[in-house]
C-alpha cells in the first residue's frame, strides 16, 4: 500500500484513508482493508464486544467515532462511541468515553475493535496472534 502524506486519527471529521504501515504487521478492516492499528498497538486481546471476541487498542486511525451514549457494558456503566471504518463506513467496535468506575478508568480513551471485523496484514510472524 502506498503511503499518503496526512495522518487521520481517530476523528470526528475524517476526509480520507491514510495508508501509513508499509509492511509493518497492522490490523485492517475485513471488509474493505483499510489500515487501523498497528500491532503494537494492541492492550489486550481479553475482551468482550457485541459480536463476541474484541480487542482492545491504544489508538486506531481511518475510524470515524459516532455520537456517545451511556452503555451498560460486562465490566459496568461506560459512556462511548460506536467507531466506523472510514472505508467502508463498518461499524468495527467502539471507544470509551468515560468509565463510571474507577478501576475500569484504564479504559478511557481506548478503543475496542471487534476481531470479526478485522484482518492481520503485513509481516505477521508465527509467533503473532
Amino acid at each position: 500500500m502506498p503511503s499518503r502524506r496526512t495522518l487521520t486519527h481517530a476523528s470526528t471529521d475524517p476526509t480520507e484513508v491514510v495508508s501509513i504501515f508499509n509492511d509493518r504487521p497492522c490490523y485492517c478492516c475485513l471488509k474493505c482493508s483499510a489500515p487501523l492499528a498497528l500491532q503494537d498497538e494492541l492492550v489486550s486481546k481479553s475482551f468482550s464486544g457485541r459480536e463476541g471476541a474484541a480487542y482492545l487498542m491504544h489508538s486506531v486511525i481511518n475510524v470515524k467515532i459516532g455520537k456517545s451514549e451511556g452503555r451498560q457494558l460486562l465490566t459496568g456503566y461506560h459512556t462511548v462511541a460506536d467507531i466506523y471504518c472510514l472505508g467502508c463506513g463498518t461499524t468495527i467496535g467502539w471507544t470509551y468515553l468515560k468509565a463510571h468506575e474507577l478501576s475500569q478508568k484504564y479504559k478511557e480513551g481506548k478503543y475496542i475493535v471487534e476481531k470479526e471485523r478485522i484482518v492481520k496484514e503485513n509481516a505477521w510472524s508465527t509467533e503473532d496472534s
